[in-house]
């Protein structure tokens, strides 16, 4: 194995936590929040020492790493910046343990949303940001993951080449960076257009850059207990509907909106998901549901965001929760089994049952109707994602169900934890406690949140590079 080449990639990636570390405390100098600057200083120092540390270490290595040690990089990522996101929360004002902390940067990291915190006006306004920031950053890395990494052509079961309308070849290192470049420049511009999206509709500043951060990265953290104690008026629920809309679609969308000649072909997946959505709002239109909220919840659903204004009396908990096991694009900070992977089954099984009919049948095989034709890779990929899902979720909810939680919310709180989903009013489980779960709870929802971004097939493969190697 390459530790020198994973090493250097790993430094690299802990850089940004100096940067955000360094924000944190020129934001509570600026406010004055004294008590606060000493944990992040703690965080700059070792996330600095850190990356330098290993940036060093594999510098003079082999930079070029297999697929099998790029997931295992992806993994060290969120647990090597998992830890240093939680030093701020362990040396914060509420005593909480350094489980509990972790959890709460592994959730902001993989842009779940569960949170151990029961009371968020009473936190520090520097760690309502840094719970921000940490969304950020997570879905950032993630769209990284999976333009980068993910798209590799042998084991490609993130399936992105049939959604991916940007650089493909990434055989140079100018190559890596320009697309890095790119993925920045767009991440960070449709963050500053969701913040002033916001700031148009009256948001409070300091809450709009909060959800904003959360919305880009499909997270559930919010810097109050209620998104209804931001967003109230029409024109707010509008603004909020467009940028829940926006998070769930294809991450090149809104810039390739600018090349007309392209953007249909580019982009089928995403008018199959806005025909998908229309449908699945139509359904329970006539339900007593105020329209905006209807929207809003059936968007944050197949956003996999969670987020909501409605409220807990619905009995539309198990139609949501459905919604939210389909997931959004391919491209996008999305988790679920995926709409193009269910897709891809029952257009095949529809296949299948007709050839038995009509044998001479000529059908479409297309995915989406685009150029895209359905493969037998693809057919398989999608068997085993969704055979894979389901497996972890058996597993999780056992392990749930000792924790003395009910079999109903066990079951619950593992598809959200897997489909990287906040707890919400629409799923009747707002007021769920996971600061008194037991450990082994906790450890085991940390580890599915990671494998919910990440599929548990990329552990199968890890394993199978281990103890079955060629």
């Amino acid at each position: 194995m390459n530790l020198k080449g994973i090493s250097f990639y790993l430094g690299l990636f802990l850089f940004p936590i100096v940067f955000l570390s360094f924000i944190n405390i020129l934001y509570a100098s600026y406010f004055d929040y004294f008590l606060s600057i000493e944990a992040y200083l703690i965080t700059l120092s070792i996330s600095l020492l850190s990356a330098t540390g290993l940036y060093i270490f594999g510098r003079k290595g082999v930079k070029k790493i297999n697929f099998i040690e790029q997931l295992i990089l992806v993994i060290f990522v969120y647990f090597f910046v998992g830890f240093l996101i939680s030093i701020p929360y362990y040396f914060n004002n509420f005593q909480i343990s350094f489980i509990n902390a972790f959890f709460e940067s592994i959730s902001g990291l993989t842009g779940t949303g569960f949170s151990i915190f029961e009371n968020i006006k009473y936190l520090d306004p520097t760690l309502i940001l840094w719970r921000s920031s940490s969304q950020w950053i997570g879905g950032l890395y993630f769209l990284i993951f999976l333009i980068l990494l993910f798209s590799n052509k042998i084991f490609n079961f993130k399936m992105t080449n049939l959604t991916y309308s940007g650089e493909s070849n990434f055989n140079s290192t100018e190559n890596i960076k320009n697309v890095l470049l790119k993925l920045f420049i767009f991440y960070t511009s449709l963050s500053f257009i969701f913040l002033l999206l916001l700031s148009i509709a009256d948001v409070r500043l300091f809450n709009a850059l909060n959800l904003s951060m959360s919305l880009i990265s499909g997270g559930g953290f919010l810097p109050t207990d209620n998104l209804s104690n931001i967003i109230s008026t029409n024109l707010q629920k509008s603004v909020f509907i467009l940028m829940l809309f926006l998070s769930l679609t294809n991450f090149y969308l809104i810039f390739n909106l600018f090349n007309k000649k392209v953007l249909l072909k580019s982009h089928k997946e995403d008018m199959y998901l806005s025909g998908l959505f229309i449908i699945l709002t139509i359904l329970i239109l006539f339900n007593d549901i105020d329209v905006f909220n209807l929207i809003i919840s059936v968007l944050s659903a197949l956003a996999n965001s969670g987020l909501t204004l409605e409220s807990s009396d619905n009995n539309l908990g198990l139609y949501f929760i459905l919604i939210t096991i389909l997931g959004g694009s391919l491209i996008s900070n999305t988790s679920g089994i995926k709409f193009a992977r269910v897709y891809i089954l029952l257009k095949i099984t529809s296949y299948e049952m007709i050839k038995l009919i009509s044998p001479n049948s000529v059908i479409n095989q297309t995915i989406f109707n685009s150029d895209n034709k359905i493969n037998d890779n693809n057919i398989k990929i999608s068997f085993l994602i969704f055979i894979s899902f389901f497996l972890s979720l058996f597993i999780l909810s056992s392990i749930l169900v000792i924790d003395d939680i009910g079999f109903e919310r066990s079951f619950k709180l593992s598809i959200l934890t897997l489909t990287n989903t906040v707890n919400s009013e629409m799923y009747n489980l707002q007021n769920f406690s996971f600061s008194s779960l037991l450990t082994s709870s906790k450890l085991a929802l940390i580890t599915f949140m990671i494998i919910g971004k990440i599929e548990l097939i990329s552990i199968f493969l890890i394993i199978k590079r281990i103890f079955f190697k060629d």
